[in-house]
This record gives C-alpha cells, sequence and structure tokens, in this order.
C-alpha cells in the first residue's frame, strides 16, 4: 500500500519530540471516563484486568486498547481513545498487562512485547459476551508491537476482527531499545529501568529459585533487565533472542486485516528499521503513516483529542 501523507499538524509549542512525548504522557488530563473492572482469569490460572467503558446507546462494535512498557488502562493515552470511541457509538475495553492494573500477577512470568497468547484471550472472551459484531484493536508501543503480532503471527484470527491501529510502534525491538538507552534517551531509560526493578523485587521473595540477589543486583540497564528476566521469564534465550523473536517486523508481510502504523519521524525512541516502508509498500493491508512531528505518543491535538485517536476512528470507519 502507498505511504499515507499525514496531515498532522502539532501546536507550534509541541513540535520538539521531547516536549510532545513528556506532556503527553505527565500533563494531559482526561476526564469523563467511566470505567468498569472485570478479571479474567487465564489458561495457567494467572489473571488479567479489563477496564470497560462504553457509548451511550448500546454498541455491537468494541474496540482493544493496550498499553505501552510500564503502562495501564488508567493512562491518558488510553482514556482519551476509550472517551473518543465512545463518543462515537463504540464501546472501549481497556487491556492491564499481567501485573499493570495495580494488583501483582500470581506467575513469575508478566508481559512482553510479544505476548501475545494474552490478546489472543482478551480476544476470545470479548466475543464470548455475544455482543460484538465488529472488533477493532488498537495497541501503543508495546502494544503496538503486540498488536501487529498477532494479527501477522498466522493464527486463525476471528472474522469479527476488523481493523488494527498502532501508534508509536517499536518495530524492531532491538534497534528500538538501543534508541532508548542512547544518551539523548537516558532520562526515559532510567524511569522505565526503576519501575521495572521495582515491580521485579516482589518476585525475589515468591520465587527464589526463578531468580536471585545476585541477579537482581545486576540489573542495570534494560537489556540486562531483559537479558535477567524478561527472557528467562518467557521462554527466550537471551534479551537479543527475545527482540529478534518478538518483532512485529517479521510479521508485517503476512498481515491480511487492515493494519495502521503511525510513527512520528521524531520519534526519539525509534530506531531507523522502525518505519517499514518496504513493508507497507508490498502488502495492501499494511497502511503506514509518518508524521513529522508527534514524539513518542506525543500526537497532541484540539479539544484534548489526540491526532492519532482521530486517524483511528477515521480508519476503522472507513474500513468496514
Amino acid at each position: 500500500m502507498p505511504i499515507i501523507e499525514s496531515t498532522y499538524k502539532p501546536p507550534f509549542w509541541a513540535k520538539k519530540s521531547f516536549v510532545s512525548t513528556v506532556f503527553s504522557g505527565l500533563a494531559r488530563k482526561v476526564d469523563g471516563v467511566k470505567q468498569t473492572r472485570e478479571r479474567i482469569t487465564l489458561l495457567d490460572s494467572d489473571f488479567l484486568d479489563l477496564d470497560w467503558s462504553y457509548a451511550q446507546n448500546k454498541s455491537n462494535k468494541v474496540i482493544i486498547l493496550l498499553h505501552g512498557l510500564e503502562g495501564n488502562a488508567q493512562r491518558p493515552y488510553i482514556t482519551g481513545a476509550a472517551k473518543y470511541f465512545n463518543d462515537n457509538g463504540i464501546d472501549a475495553v481497556g487491556v492491564n498487562f499481567r501485573g499493570c492494573s495495580g494488583v501483582p500477577n500470581l506467575l513469575f512470568r508478566s508481559y512482553h512485547s510479544g505476548a501475545t497468547e494474552d490478546l489472543d484471550a482478551v480476544v476470545k472472551h470479548v466475543l464470548s459476551k455475544d455482543i460484538y459484531d465488529e472488533i477493532y484493536i488498537k495497541g501503543i508501543s508495546l502494544g503496538a508491537n503486540m498488536t501487529l503480532n498477532y494479527v501477522g503471527e498466522g493464527r486463525d484470527l476471528p472474522n469479527e476482527i476488523k481493523a488494527v491501529i498502532a501508534i508509536s510502534t517499536p518495530c524492531d525491538l532491538r534497534g528500538s531499545c538501543g534508541e532508548l538507552m542512547s544518551l539523548k534517551n537516558k532520562h526515559y531509560a532510567i524511569r522505565f529501568l526503576a519501575h521495572l526493578k521495582d515491580k521485579l523485587k516482589p518476585k525475589l521473595e515468591q520465587f527464589p529459585d526463578n531468580i536471585s540477589i545476585e541477579d537482581f543486583n545486576s540489573i542495570n540497564t534494560l537489556i540486562d533487565f531483559d537479558n535477567v528476566y524478561t527472557s528467562r521469564a518467557h521462554g527466550f534465550k537471551d534479551a537479543f533472542d527475545y527482540y529478534a523473536r518478538a518483532s512485529c517486523l517479521q510479521f508485517l508481510p503476512n498481515i491480511q486485516v487492515p493494519s495502521l502504523v503511525v510513527n512520528a519521524l521524531n520519534d526519539s525512541f525509534l530506531s531507523a528499521e522502525c518505519y517499514p516502508v518496504k513493508e507497507a509498500k508490498h502488502n495492501p493491508n499494511l497502511f503506514l503513516e509518518m508524521p513529522k512531528y508527534g514524539g513518542h505518543v506525543g500526537f497532541i491535538g484540539k479539544g484534548n483529542v489526540y491526532y492519532n485517536e482521530r486517524r483511528a476512528l477515521e480508519f476503522v470507519t472507513a474500513k468496514k
């Protein structure tokens, strides 16, 4: 599919990547979203917490919303999308990945960029309600990579899945990790690592046979974290094996569901490999939009509706 020419124009003060990224992550507030929590049990006996919000009138359409690294379903990029879709007649369910709902998950494993088995469980649960004829999936950052993996890995997808949207997608996890650990992003990397290590601490006592204090103390970088925890807990040889096997770039040619990828050219988290121009040109189901501005999930828009939220609704409406 030809590359989509973006129409995004940020406010004059939000053209710099750092400003749009930080403002959107720390300063944006979204009011008027009433979420109802539902807990589902997974096949391995762990659980996921889902936060539902609903359109004013009964709807047969729903959007599944997936957050990014160390996010949750209360982040403004989730509640903003939920509110906008609810206001336009579509129910929304924000997925809290394992351990991200404010309650520790039960197992040594948690979540990662390629954990599509959990997304599949959510889709099946939504379908079991026997309400929705149309399902859309929108992922942000880590959740965006998971979304594209889900529709590209080759599983039999339900006919109800009509479109997916991936925002600020780290299509190549190794390249994106390298960017995140670069000097320009040091402040972000430190923040992410602190959150990840805080969440890992309780597992030292809970699962002493799986991880030791020496292992924990050896974690000084994000790659260390993926070597010590992510890879071991989720069946990968090491961090680089995880990045290789969980990156969505390899699955993009297989996608048969209309899929929109919106990656800003000034996103400091993304490496050159995270802009899949070749893959989009050769797959009629893959639509790639590369705005000049927007940073990482920072597509600030008028009326507190972000550009990526408007584009998501436009895309799913057009793909009927």
